[in-house]
């Protein structure tokens, strides 16, 4: 006998999900991520997902634009370079790693302040770096005039560095980084080993250097005095 009460037919998109939930009764399970996704650079950031956008040098060092890599060893690191350095463009790889001092991850900042050093060392090191002084005393600056004291003394070992391999054509361009160094002077720390490195640019850049240094560092006591 009937009830008197009509039942509606399903429609095929219910018949699909009822079928479906019965065949499936565990939680639906999240798509895995693609092997491709990881080689996709819009969708993997390799700086980290919360980090700041990568600096220039970083950034370079991602895409093999340093001829260079860091070798770690049981005592001390070292470079492994993939070409000579005699051979490698100083324009712009020197003024790379110049701007690379500020760095503070690693491998950064091992990598731009021994490649820096090496570069300067090569055979015609000075003919090739006196041309690019325009563009490194702005990164040595920015080093020199950085508040964490590691990248300041990288900062002041590399402008040394540079003072030994082009002697007095740097004294044009001193002047714009001596009053970071008098600042740093009333840090007792640092006292001593900027007080060395003023000595030592005396020494490579010859009489007329010692008059800069004294115009902005007026208690500086000359090492031929």
């Amino acid at each position: 006998m009937s009830s008197g009460i009509q039942t509606k037919p399903k429609t095929a998109v219910e018949k699909s999900k009822t079928s479906a939930s019965a065949s499936s009764p565990e939680p639906a399970v999240k798509p895995q991520s693609k092997p491709s996704d990881k080689l996709n650079p819009k969708t993997i950031d390799p700086f980290g997902a919360y980090s700041q956008p990568p600096s220039a040098f970083a950034a370079t060092y991602a895409k093999g634009g340093i001829p260079c890599r860091l070798v770690h060893g049981s005592v001390k690191h070292r470079l492994q370079w993939e070409c000579l350095p005699e051979t490698v463009p100083f324009d712009p790889l020197l003024v790379t790693f110049g701007e690379g001092l500020r760095e503070t991850k690693h491998p950064y900042t091992f990598v731009s302040k021994e490649g820096f050093k090496e570069l300067l060392t090569v055979e015609g090191a000075t003919e090739k770096t006196i041309p690019l002084l325009p563009r490194l005393i702005p990164a040595l600056k920015a080093a020199l005039a950085d508040s964490d004291d590691e990248v300041f003394g990288r900062g002041l070992d590399a402008l040394v560095q540079l003072s030994a391999v082009v002697g007095p054509a740097l004294n044009d361009h001193l002047k714009h980084l001596l009053t970071n160094l008098s600042r740093r002077l009333m840090d007792k720390k640092f006292r001593d080993k900027i007080t060395v490195a003023l000595q030592k640019l005396e020494q490579y850049g010859g009489k007329a250097t010692v008059a800069i240094i004294k115009s902005k560092i007026p208690t500086y006591c000359s090492i031929s005095s």
